[in-house]
This record gives C-alpha cells, sequence and structure tokens, in this order.
C-alpha cells in the first residue's frame, strides 16, 4: 500500500498545471467587480493589483500587451470592472485574474445595460420612424414634464416667452434624477394623457453624467412614451447625450432650449408671413382692379366702334346728299311741286333719325352708368376685404391686446401665467407685462371671479 501511494504521487508543478487547466476550463473568462489594492507599476508597463470586496480578494495582472490604453488613472480604493482568465501561476501557486479588459465599474454596468435595453426596444420596433407623430404647427397648449425647480424648466419657459408668448403653458412636476424619478416620470406622462389639455408634450432636463440621466433609460417609462397619444419631445441633458426616452419619443431635441424652439414657431417669422399674405392680397387686389379697367376699357371701344351714332352720322351724310339732290328738284320744279314738296317735308319729319338718336343716346348713357357702379362696387369690395384683413391680423396680434389696456400676469417666482385669482394668494409676488414696460405687484388680497 505504501509503495503503491508512492507510485502515483505527482510533482507540485504537475499539481499547479492540473489546477491551472482546472480553472480556465472550469471557470473561463468572465466580468468581476471590485475594489482595487495594493496596485504595483513595475517598469516593465504590466499592471499588479488585488481585487477585493467586504470579505474576499483575487490577485490580478493586466499585463503590458493586453493593455489598449493608459492605466496610470487607476488607483487604490477604484471601484472598477475586471474582465479576464482566471488562471494560476505555477511559479508559486498563486490563484490569479489575467486581465485582459478594465473599465470604472458604475458606467460600465450602466452602459451595458443600456445597450441592452436599446437593443431590445428597437427588436421591438419602438424607435421606428413610421410610428412617430409630428408635432403641431401652433399648439394650443404645451406641456412640459421635468423638475419645477431645475434649470431646464427655466429654458423652456424663457425660450417660449420669446418666440411666442400666447400659448400657454402646464408643468407636470416630476423628479429628474435618483430611484423615484422613473416612477414619477412616467406618472406625470400619464397625468397630461389623462387630463388631455395639452397638443404637445416636452420631456426635459439638464446635462449630468450617466448616472445623472439614468432615469430616462427606463423600460417602463420608454412605453410609457410609445403608447402616448400626444406627441412628445425628448430633450435630456446636452447635444452628445443619447438616452432611451430620446430614440423612443417622437421627436428628439439636443437641449430643453432646442425642444422649446421646435413646438412653437417664431413670432416674428410668423408676423413676416402675414405681411407676405397681405400684401399679396393688395397685389392681387390691384391686379383684379387693373383687369377690370382694361375690360372696361375695352367694351368702351366696341362701343364707340358700334355706336348708333356713328350709325347715325353715316345715316346723315347720306341724308344730306339726298336732300341736297331734292333741294336741286325742288328748286327746278318750284312753283309746280310745292304741294308735293310740303308732303315730302312731313313725310321725312316722321323718318326723321333724330328720335332714333336720342333713344340711342339714352341707352349708351344707361350703360355708361351701369359700368362705373360696377366698377365702383368692385374697388369698394376689395377695399372692404382688405379691411378685414388688417383687422383680423390686429386681433391675432398679442401686442394689439396689450395696447388696449389688458396685461399679461405671470407669477413672478415660476414665470407661470396666472388666468384664474385661486393660482394666487396673499403674499405671492407677480409680474405685469403692460404694452410698455413692466409691473412688480405683491398680493395683498383675492377675491372670486364672483364677487
Amino acid at each position: 500500500m505504501e509503495n503503491s501511494g508512492q507510485a502515483s504521487a505527482v510533482t507540485v508543478s504537475q499539481l499547479n498545471r492540473q489546477v491551472k487547466t482546472l480553472l480556465e476550463r472550469g471557470v473561463g473568462r468572465l466580468w468581476i467587480e471590485g475594489e482595487i489594492s495594493n496596485i504595483s507599476r513595475p517598469a516593465s508597463g504590466h499592471l499588479y493589483f488585488r481585487l477585493k470586496d467586504e470579505s474576499a480578494q483575487i490577485s490580478a495582472a493586466f499585463f503590458r500587451n493586453r493593455q489598449r490604453g493608459p492605466t496610470h488613472a487607476f488607483k487604490n480604493g477604484d471601484h472598477v470592472l475586471a474582465y479576464g482568465q482566471v488562471s494560476l501561476y505555477e511559479a508559486r501557486g498563486d490563484y490569479q485574474l489575467i486581465v485582459e479588459q478594465i473599465e470604472a465599474a458604475g458606467e460600465g454596468v450602466l452602459q451595458r445595460r443600456y445597450e441592452a435595453l436599446k437593443k431590445k426596444l428597437a427588436a421591438e420596433g419602438l424607435f421606428d420612424e413610421d410610428r412617430k407623430q409630428a408635432i403641431p404647427s401652433l399648439p394650443r397648449r404645451i406641456g412640459v414634464i421635468t423638475s419645477p425647480s431645475g434649470a431646464a424648466v427655466r429654458d423652456v419657459l424663457s425660450v417660449l416667452r420669446r418666440r411666442f408668448p400666447v400659448v400657454p403653458v402646464v408643468i407636470y412636476p416630476a423628479a429628474v434624477q435618483g430611484d423615484a424619478a422613473p416612477g414619477e416620470l412616467t406618472a406625470a406622462l400619464q397625468a397630461a394623457v389623462r387630463r388631455d389639455e395639452c397638443d404637445v408634450l416636452i420631456l426635459t432636463r439638464g446635462g449630468g453624467s450617466l448616472e445623472d440621466l439614468w432615469a430616462f433609460n427606463d423600460e417602463q417609462l420608454a412605453r410609457a412614451i410609445a403608447e402616448c397619444p400626444l406627441p412628445v419631445v425628448s430633450a435630456v441633458g446636452h447635444e452628445v447625450d443619447f438616452t432611451i426616452a430620446d430614440f423612443v419619443a417622437d421627436v428628439r431635441a439636443p437641449t430643453p432650449s432646442g425642444a422649446a424652439e421646435l413646438v412653437v414657431p417664431d413670432r416674428g417669422e410668423w408676423l413676416r408671413a402675414i405681411n407676405t399674405i397681405a400684401t399679396r392680397i393688395s397685389r392681387q387686389g390691384r391686379r383684379t382692379l387693373e383687369n377690370k379697367a382694361q375690360a372696361l376699357d375695352w367694351l368702351n371701344r366696341r362701343l364707340v366702334v358700334a355706336s348708333p351714332a356713328a350709325r347715325v352720322a353715316r345715316q346723315q351724310d347720306r341724308l344730306r346728299e339726298t336732300v341736297g339732290r331734292l333741294a336741286a328738284a325742288m328748286r327746278h320744279d318750284l312753283h309746280a311741286h310745292s304741294g308735293r314738296l310740303f308732303a315730302l317735308n312731313r313725310t321725312l319729319l316722321q323718318v326723321s333719325p333724330a328720335v332714333r338718336v336720342q333713344r340711342a343716346i339714352s341707352r349708351l348713357s344707361a350703360l355708361r352708368q351701369r359700368l362705373a357702379a360696377a366698377g365702383r362696387r368692385g374697388i369698394e369690395n376689395a377695399d372692404h376685404r382688405l379691411r378685414l384683413a388688417a383687422r383680423g391680423l390686429d386681433a391675432v396680434s398679442p401686442l394689439a391686446t396689450l395696447d388696449r389696456g389688458y396685461a399679461i400676469v405671470t407669477d413672478a417666482a415660476t414665470g407661470k401665467a396666472l388666468t384664474r385669482s385661486s393660482e394666487v394668494k396673499e403674499g405671492d409676488d407677480i409680474r405685469a407685462r403692460l404694452a410698455e414696460g413692466e409691473l412688480l405687484a405683491r398680493i395683498t388680497g383675492v377675491s372670486d371671479a364672483k364677487d
């Protein structure tokens, strides 16, 4: 038995080689999360350290030929993710991790979760362009889902007031960072849909790290955006930041201010467009009048050519020739044919063109009066339409409203437009915008509209 045991014995090198093979084949490559300690950087360029958690640790080696960039940023105490091969250093029998890749733990995990969710939702078609809704050209009311105390809401309101201040804004408050943020954002979105008081929604917050923006990478929120019957504009972070909400939303804006510029037109551009339309109407009216005047002139020329007066003149010429011949004949035999000449003169008076000429002149005068009246009516109608258009432009202009003595009253703290006395209380500061300048006032009393 003793000899049999000695015959089956292995060397330390053989044992370590077998253990190494078992580790590499049985465990293989994997990601390990832990804290760096005992870091060492020898002249060879290799990086040696230990990975530990609350109750255990493992040796790790990151060889120079595996490194894809500088490693000087890593230090003791860093929380990292290390990917590599579990193995054994045979010379000392040390169990270790041969590192192939290393990265900061927090952002790396989040990034992989982000990519996985992005791939999943894309496969379901939530990012498809054909399912996305168009933004209304001029919404009657805009909803903003964000933190009411953040910089994003101030940027959005500032741009909206500058570009098209008459459009009211509804704030749906929600946390935009932290564990509760995804649920609050989803609830705010669902509340906006339920209340059905807006034409478009802006989902927004300011910039930050991947962890700061993580609430907008929530799957429940993404599906709520996809199911929303209202157009949703996502404006999360800065231009370089992309979240799952950006891909699912109907429109992605690079910044909160950019979202505000997308949902409302520029007031100046609209006024210029209206002025252009008014100019076109005026030009069309002038062209119509000119065409009518040309038609009237043409009719006048036709009347002159076919005028009864011209025909009468020709008949009078022929009549004068006839009268001359008759006068010569009458003079030739005046005394013999005086009675007959008298009878002929009476007959000539009865058939004289003078009566017909008078009737033709009367008809011509009536036609000219009708033409003049039609021309005046055309000019009056065109002028009336132009005045109606001008009054319509004045009616939609917010400046005209202010010039009539009205004011736009907003909460001095939030900038929210006030439409009901119930929206303020004693001690609140309000700001009133007039046609010229602004007034800052404090509420000393509130009365119901029925009072």
